[in-house]
């Protein structure tokens, strides 16, 4: 039987799973977890230009839950309680060897989840990462960012000081938070409830977008949700009300210019910010 079935037949009975559990059950929920720690399965991933979500790898994380037991960690100046699966990070007992092969940098005071992914040439700042979240080549965590649960970080992105991205684990059919490639999230940003920012986007410090915001296209005054399209410079703004000319505005997303990949290499990211 396929670990995908397993697990499938499992969420059927989650409430029945616990470390009791068949032998069988515990062994996929716990290969699920090392493949995702070692990226060779992603909670979602990009086939054939549309981003799918495999619900199955999301289950094994929520049933992961059920079959390990609380424990406490003691440390120098505190203690930890946490699942026994998640409890240790992910580089506990690593040593040169296993940092030269992961191929990532990890300053102190980095906490990441064990069934993370990071990817080579990562620049982890300290920073948390949860489980189920892939952080793909060349990106930098930079300093109390945060990737939650199952968000899949793109090549080459920079998610500022003070950023997070949303962790989407529930229900297993939700799409993560999804960062494409070559993204610039802005110092004090979130982007949550499963929003996708385009490849090459770029968003100004302090955005906040989930799938409630609106995201306005200046050029033509278009409004959508949930996605941010690729090259789009972004910043914070706001709409009138329009039934009470003397009534707040509300907070939108908006999209001053769009650039090609070109334009968007040669530019500095203050240049593209600027009108």
């Amino acid at each position: 039987m396929s670990i995908e079935k397993i697990i499938n037949e499992a969420w059927d009975k989650k409430d029945q799973i616990n470390q009791n559990s068949d032998k069988s059950i515990k062994d996929a929920i716990n290969k699920v977890i090392k493949d995702l720690d070692i990226g060779k399965v992603r909670v979602a991933e990009k086939i054939d230009g549309e981003w799918k979500t495999h619900q199955y790898l999301k289950k094994a994380i929520m049933l992961s839950f059920r079959i390990h037991s609380m424990k406490t960690l003691e440390g120098p100046y505190s203690s930890w309680r946490d699942k026994s699966n998640i409890l240790k990070g992910k580089t506990a007992g690593w040593g040169d060897k296993e940092f030269e092969e992961a191929g990532f940098r990890m300053v102190p005071n980095s906490p990441v989840r064990r069934g993370s992914f990071i990817g080579k040439n990562v620049v982890l700042m300290p920073c948390f990462v949860n489980i189920g979240a892939y952080i793909d080549q060349g990106t930098m965590m930079d300093t109390f960012s945060r990737a939650g649960s199952c968000c899949q970080i793109g090549k080459n992105c920079h998610i500022s000081a003070g950023s997070g991205v949303g962790g989407v684990l529930e229900p297993a059919q939700a799409q993560p938070t999804i960062i494409e490639d070559n993204v610039f999230l802005g110092a004090m940003s979130e982007v949550v409830e499963g929003v996708i920012v385009g490849e090459g986007s770029v968003l100004s410090m302090g955005m906040y977008i989930g799938q409630s915001t609106k995201i306005v296209n200046r050029s033509n005054n278009e409004i959508t949700y949930g996605k941010i399209p690729p090259y789009s410079v972004v910043v914070p703004g706001t709409l009138p009300d329009k039934n009470n000319s003397k009534g707040p505005s509300l907070y939108c997303a908006v999209i001053i210019k769009q650039v090609d990949e070109k334009t968007r290499s040669k530019t500095s990211i203050n240049d593209l910010l600027r009108e």
